[in-house]
């Protein structure tokens, strides 16, 4: 049944790192709100989140999952987020939709290198955040040890809410504090005042704030951000989880009244964070709304002059997909029918709805069918993957085999395991490489005008490529008449510049080295077109919009030879928290790969190191880093930037 208008959406994320327990305490929650009769298993793959079989056989997430169950006035729609590395662009998609977070770390292992990584980017969007220390009932569980990482390595900003007991047996517990103890009152007036300069004065001046006022004010520095209150229990045994529970309700904010009721009249607003297929093949993109309403039938816009209607809606209800006549402001639900929908799109003028940018991949690998008679089916696959997750950009490789870009090597196994799971398509990858760009060292123009020896197109194209400032990717202008634009044939000057933008993308896909080549400005200084009626140096067959799709691309390669480029490779910055006993060989290992040092600081038994590194590096690095520290060693990368190559830069052959 579709929501009631009374209800209330709080879109929730779980994160933790690798086996930290996340979808485990997800189907704890659905069990606890009486969505299913029994928490679903990881081990035995009954969970409700991890649909795909990898997922199952590896107890990893690896693609947003949403679900859903009632809180007092909410729906809570649980979006159970990945947590390994690889996939990152996964996990920050999903960041931009969510209202409030549960992070969550082992009471075992601790504060992990991914723990830090997503605690990172919750607090870069300011994602009022709670943390919860799960696992207490594993050997080896120490809260306290874990309070004292998560407040040195994570945030100082933290408030445990109660304390756990009878640790590493099965009958551990989780007693939250009561709101006019004493001690605790004392520690939540410490926390607050971090934040709070009228509450110091207060305190100073022996004013006291009432147990209900100081929880207010919890609530009030959590929606925030500048408060993270913490919970503990056990995600197998319940422990801890009813309090959890009580916590998200209290100090997690639903959608703001701004983005509910208020707005729901005004034009939709929002983002598409997944896109799966339907059993038909059909596509279905999850959306979180940020604004006025969605109706079935309805047609959006989206970007790159792409639209589609609206055929079907679904929300989570009751453990299942249900239809909906609507999806209003705040809400998550499942459309269909759009055909050109892709992960990432945004519609409607809502901020939050606005394209966001996500770091590069900096590892490619080839692959092929094993099956030679599949490499058609292998390449109509690779396309519908690249709608789910655009950044693996499937293209064709020197040899005409298709190349899909990475973030990781478990992400090549995921794709390995996707293709054969879904599609039928067993297939070989090679070893994953550094993935290089091509900048313009110079501006080059070219021009190639029809009825001319050289051109034996009946268009003219003229072009103009200029470096732009690194990150800005491709963009085209005209400098043109719209006279001298073939309108016959697009019909309007904006679908002209989309179509050649096209082109030209295509175009500059493989640069002079065989890399794609980026961050330029590319302007059409010329065009024209021949027609049956026009002077006898004009006359000729009217052309087709294949002449223009043609000549782009010999006009661009002209054009980047009077340009020249510039082969550039990726840059990572690296973080490595280490024993201070082996930072100094960890430093001279670093300084014979040319790795810039840019930060250092130092306690009596763990060392951080600041440092960009190239990339190619980044495999010994981990795989160095164990042997070097005795297994303390942790280690966090991220695309810093892509600067030249020194001397010769690796070349790609041109398909």
């Amino acid at each position: 049944m579709p929501p009631r208008s009374s209800e209330r959406s709080l879109n929730l994320g779980i994160l933790a790192h690798v086996d930290a327990g996340k979808t485990t305490l997800t189907e704890h929650l659905l069990h606890l709100a009486g969505v299913v009769d029994r928490p679903g298993s990881v081990d035995a793959g009954t969970t409700q989140t991890d649909s795909l079989a990898l997922e199952r056989r590896r107890g990893i997430t690896i693609k947003a999952a949403v679900v859903a169950f009632p809180l007092e006035d909410l729906v809570v729609n649980v979006i159970d987020t990945p947590g390994h590395p690889d996939f990152i662009a996964e996990v920050e998609r999903v960041l931009g939709v969510l209202d409030g977070a549960v992070l969550v770390l082992s009471a075992v292992e601790g504060v992990q290198p991914q723990t830090r990584i997503l605690m990172r980017a919750l607090q870069r969007l300011r994602v009022p955040t709670l943390l919860f220390v799960n696992k207490i009932d594993r050997a080896g569980a120490d809260v306290d040890a874990v309070l004292e990482a998560i407040r040195r390595r994570l945030s100082p900003s933290v408030l445990p809410m109660g304390t756990a007991a009878r640790l590493g047996a099965g009958t551990a517990a989780f007693t939250p504090y009561a709101p006019d103890d004493r001690a605790f009152r004392e520690r939540e007036v410490l926390a607050l005042a971090e934040h709070d300069d009228e509450l110091v004065r207060a305190y100073v001046e022996g004013r006291d704030h009432t147990a209900e006022q100081l929880r207010a004010l919890v609530a009030d520095q959590t929606r925030s951000g500048d408060l993270h209150p913490v919970f503990a229990g056990s995600a197998v045994t319940g422990a801890g989880v009813p309090e959890l529970v009580a916590g998200i309700a209290t100090f997690l904010p639903s959608a703001p009244p701004a983005e509910g009721e208020a707005d729901a009249g005004g034009p939709p607003s929002g983002r598409v964070f997944k896109v799966d297929r339907g059993p038909a093949g059909e596509k279905v993109a999850y959306v979180r709304t940020f604004s006025g309403s969605l109706c079935v039938r309805q047609r959006l816009e989206l970007p790159g002059a792409r639209s589609g209607k609206v055929a079907g809606i679904q929300v989570f209800r009751d453990g299942q997909w249900t239809r909906a006549p609507e999806v209003r402001a705040g809400q998550v639900a499942r459309l269909l029918g759009l055909g050109a929908v892709r992960v990432g799109d945004g519609f409607g003028t809502s901020a939050r709805a606005e394209e966001h940018h996500f770091p590069p991949p900096t590892l490619e690998a080839s692959l092929e069918a094993c099956d030679p008679r599949q490499g058609p089916a292998l390449r109509v696959a690779l396309a519908q993957l690249a709608d789910q997750d655009p950044l693996i950009a499937a293209r064709p490789d020197e040899d005409g085999r298709p190349t899909v870009s990475l973030y990781g090597r478990v992400q090549q196994e995921v794709i390995a395991s996707t293709l054969a799971e879904e599609h039928g398509i067993e297939v070989d990858f090679s070893e994953a490489s550094v993935l290089h760009v091509e900048r313009l060292r110079r501006v080059g123009s070219a021009v190639e005008r029809f009825n001319t020896p050289t051109n034996p197109y009946g268009a003219t194209i003229g072009l103009r490529l200029e470096p732009a400032a690194p990150g800005s990717g491709v963009r085209l202008d005209l400098e043109v008449p719209a006279r001298d634009l073939p309108l016959h044939l697009f019909k309007t000057v904006e679908h002209f510049t989309t179509v050649m933008a096209q082109h030209v993308g295509r175009a500059l896909a493989r640069g002079l080295s065989g890399w794609e080549v980026t961050d330029c400005r590319v302007t059409l200084t010329e065009a024209g077109y021949r027609s049956g009626d026009g002077p006898p140096s004009q006359r000729g067959p009217l052309p087709t919009a294949l002449d223009y799709r043609s000549l782009t691309p010999l006009v661009v390669r002209q054009a980047l030879e009077r340009a020249s480029t510039l082969v550039c490779e990726p840059h990572l910055r690296v973080d490595l928290e280490v024993p201070t006993r082996d930072a100094p060989q960890l430093l001279r290992l670093l300084g014979s790969w040319g790795a810039e040092v840019t930060g250092q600081t130092a306690t009596a038994d763990l060392t951080r190191i600041e440092a960009r590194l190239v990339a190619a590096r980044l495999h010994g690095l981990q795989h160095q880093l164990p042997d070097l520290t005795g297994g303390e060693g942790v280690l966090e990368a991220r695309f810093d930037r892509y600067q030249p190559v020194r001397g010769r830069g690796p070349v790609r052959r041109r398909s």
